[in-house]
């Protein structure tokens, strides 16, 4: 009797690539014939591939396409064709796609084309919108590999609570996006499925874990879509590729169904969230989640409903105070986000009700310190193992944050527990540091990242968007304008204050990173999601962002 060998890593890499490229032929056979060698700035391409109608559809917000769906003056079948076919070229231009899902997406959409025929009404808040997930969010049957190819044979059993509550809400699932090697980078990249590309720029990451999510929306193949954030895996992507996103605190959003390796692990907790083209549709889908009440079915939920009315920012007469940080006084932001940062802080300070003030960083390096112990508390073993289950390689990036960067170590019990209570008492400190250097302050304004979307393997340090994860506060990513090479060109004098520094420095290059989106990052504190979208809509609507279209 002879034993079945098993197949090595590329076999079963290849097997999820022959199954994504099927379900892009069988959505249309010319799309999946299309070339593959695109380079440089491929945002137009889709419409040379698109009928009119389809262009239009597609390149309507989320928010205006259900509007037009509840109206019938857009059928759900129309709609789901369009982005179908504008994700299946956006995955011959990008590498963005995991998987489509057209005989699921088509049946779905025919389904709510019925109920809307049969009662004059859609079937709910999201009737017939077409909704992009992150290939960890559990779908029935589909595989649950979380990055890695030693997981290709995990099958979820059911659609995650997300997509449950947004298929409730008449929503669309028709497409699953890639993500890294374990989730864990800030770039898309994995022995799976390859490099995901920026359709701003070839050369330029679209940013990670969500980076999937980021290349197809920036290519308007979603009008929203699901992410995920453990370190800044919503926002990296989303700044990188100009767009919406947001990190909403832990306990708000269901998590119930999706896969990752550190799920259990509670020294640093993951978030989902959503990515969208248009801050609009960030409103939409928390109001829609958190108005189906997850937490009467899910323990881990927190009782708080949508609070958009209860308080107001300025109740009382109160100016919205805005505090800047500049920089969190480890790695420098590049010219290009300085320059961002300066153009949105002169317009504040020309706005009557808003008062801005100066916020500097505190105990980054602590910080730091603190989520280097906690990312890999075991020193990065268990993903080490989960690699070796398939013969699967390090790639750079995963190798640089769970087994090279100075200070990982696998913690003993009583080490876990130490750096635990650090960090507690850390979100304590920074509170308490809120409270009385800036009690009047309602959000924090700061870069999301020190450079403007990165070259390939070179985006290492996560410091602007994980010290939000470790504080559990509520983050949000939104475009502002584009590189300049030549107002945003580097200065040949600075010196670097550490080797982190340094390889920011080194890696800027803003000739290379030509067409890049330049975004910020707008910060409020544990669990106040509606005050932070309240304060950015006002914000967005007084002095006019972005100042440049970063998806024209």
């Amino acid at each position: 009797m002879t034993v079945a060998q098993q197949p090595t890593w590329q076999e079963s890499a290849r097997q999820v690539q022959v199954v994504r490229d099927l379900s892009i032929k069988q959505v249309d056979p010319d799309i999946a014939a299309l070339s593959e060698t695109y380079t440089g700035r491929i945002i137009d391409v889709p419409r040379e591939h698109l009928t009119q109608p389809e262009q239009i559809i597609t390149e309507t917000s989320a928010e205006a396409l259900v509007t037009a769906l509840a109206a019938g003056k857009l059928s759900a079948t129309a709609v789901t064709e369009a982005f179908l076919r504008r994700a299946a070229i956006a995955q011959k231009l990008t590498n963005c796609i995991y998987e489509l899902l057209p005989e699921r997406a088509r049946a779905r959409a025919q389904e709510l084309d019925k109920y809307f025929a049969e009662h004059g009404k859609p079937s709910g808040p999201l009737h017939g919108l077409p909704i992009s997930i992150k290939a960890h969010v559990g779908l029935t049957g589909r595989d649950l590999a979380a990055g890695f190819v030693g997981w290709l044979s995990h099958t979820s059993p059911g659609d995650a609570n997300i997509v449950k509550i947004l298929l409730d809400a008449g929503a669309v699932v028709y497409a699953r996006t890639t993500e890294p090697q374990g989730l864990m980078a800030l770039e898309t990249c994995s022995n799976i499925t390859g490099t995901t590309t920026n359709p701003h720029n070839t050369a330029l990451t679209p940013g990670g874990s969500s980076g999937g999510e980021s290349a197809l929306q920036a290519l308007y193949g979603s009008p929203l879509g699901i992410g995920s954030d453990i370190g800044g895996s919503i926002r990296s992507p989303a700044a990188n590729c100009g767009l919406y996103g947001l990190k909403p605190s832990t306990g708000r959003l269901p998590l119930i169904g999706c896969s990752a390796y550190v799920l259990g692990c509670e020294t640093v907790l993951g978030t989902l969230g959503p990515i969208s083209p248009t801050f609009g549709g960030i409103e939409l889908f928390m109001k829609t989640v958190i108005e189906s009440k997850p937490w009467v079915n899910d323990s881990m939920m927190l009782p708080i409903p949508w609070r958009d009315q209860e308080e107001h920012i300025h109740k009382g007469g109160k100016k919205l105070t805005v505090g800047v940080m500049w920089t969190d006084d480890v790695v420098t932001p590049a010219p290009a986000v300085t320059r961002a940062l300066k153009e949105m802080v002169e317009r504040l300070e020309a706005v009557d009700n808003i008062q801005v003030i100066e916020w500097k960083a505190y105990q980054q390096k602590e910080a730091l310190e603190i989520l280097t112990k906690l990312y890999a508390p075991d020193g990065g073993k268990a993903f080490a193992r989960h690699l070796e289950s398939s013969g699967e390689p390090f790639l750079p990036l995963q190798a640089w944050t769970l087994r090279d960067t100075p200070g990982i170590e696998e913690l003993t019990h009583q080490g876990v527990w130490d750096w635990t209570g650090k960090r507690e008492f850390f979100r304590y400190a920074y509170l308490q540091e809120w409270n009385t250097v800036a009690p009047e302050m309602d959000v924090i304004l700061c870069p999301a990242f020190p450079t403007p979307a990165p070259l390939h393997d070179t985006s290492r340090y996560w410091g602007y968007t994980s010290l939000f994860n470790l504080l559990d506060y509520s983050a949000l990513v939104f475009p502002v304008t584009k590189i300049d090479p030549e107002r945003d060109a580097k200065d040949p004098t600075y010196t670097p204050k550490n080797e982190m520094d340094k390889w920011a420095y080194e890696h800027y290059d803003p000739v290379k990173q030509k067409d890049a989106p330049v975004s910020l990052q707008l910060v409020a504190k544990k669990l106040e999601e509606e005050k932070l979208l309240q304060a950015f809509g006002e914000i967005k609507e007084k002095i006019g962002l972005p100042f440049i279209d970063c998806l024209a």
